[in-house]
């Protein structure tokens, strides 16, 4: 991420944003079990958020800096794991549920978002959730936030699709003023 990305997601107003906002529109309503995965948690505004709530939880980070702040950050409570979203390093079937919070549109392409989606599906349960939001994407402040950074938007009307080929089922697409939410199930064997 750009200087300007990392000063706006390091914030107290984004960690408002993520308690207040992000987490609740998340996952609302949803029983996330007993073993969760973030992917992308950054600075983790999302991470503290969601540690206190859960019995296990696990993050993945692409960023060596921000895994060791994490590390740092939550020290035993989380499990902090340097990695690709396209390339999970856990077990098939290992998770209840896996989250994202406002990092999909940071993986390069769409063939690399379809891979971490097929991965997703992948370490879920069967009756495990994929959950999670992302932006929309409107406005020229987002995309000067961006400048430098990568920016692949996802299309929210196409991503139920791309998520039932990723072998995942579909319960749910909402559409909020700056943000989408999803709800996905592996289904049972």
């Amino acid at each position: 991420m750009n200087r300007v990305h990392n000063v706006l997601c390091s914030s107290g107003w984004w960690a408002r944003r993520a308690e207040h906002e992000l987490v609740p529109f998340g996952i609302d309503g949803i029983d996330l079990g007993d073993d969760v995965l973030e992917i992308g948690p950054g600075f983790g505004a999302t991470t503290r958020v969601l540690a206190p709530r859960l019995d296990r939880l696990s993050v993945l980070e692409l960023d060596p800096a921000y895994c060791q702040r994490l590390r740092a950050q939550f020290g035993g409570a989380v499990e902090v794991t340097e990695g690709d979203a396209t390339a999970l390093p856990y077990p098939d079937g290992r998770f209840s549920a896996v989250l994202c919070f406002t990092m999909l549109h940071h993986i390069p392409t769409v063939a690399q978002q379809d891979e971490g989606f097929a991965e997703v599906a992948r370490v879920l349960r069967p009756g495990g959730t994929f959950a999670g939001t992302d932006s929309i994407g409107t406005g020229w402040v987002f995309r000067a936030i961006h400048v430098g950074d990568t920016l692949n938007l996802i299309d929210p009307d196409g991503l139920p699709a791309r998520l039932r080929a990723a072998g995942l089922d579909v319960g749910e697409l909402r559409r909020g003023a700056r943000s989408f939410r999803w709800r996905a199930v592996k289904p049972e064997a």
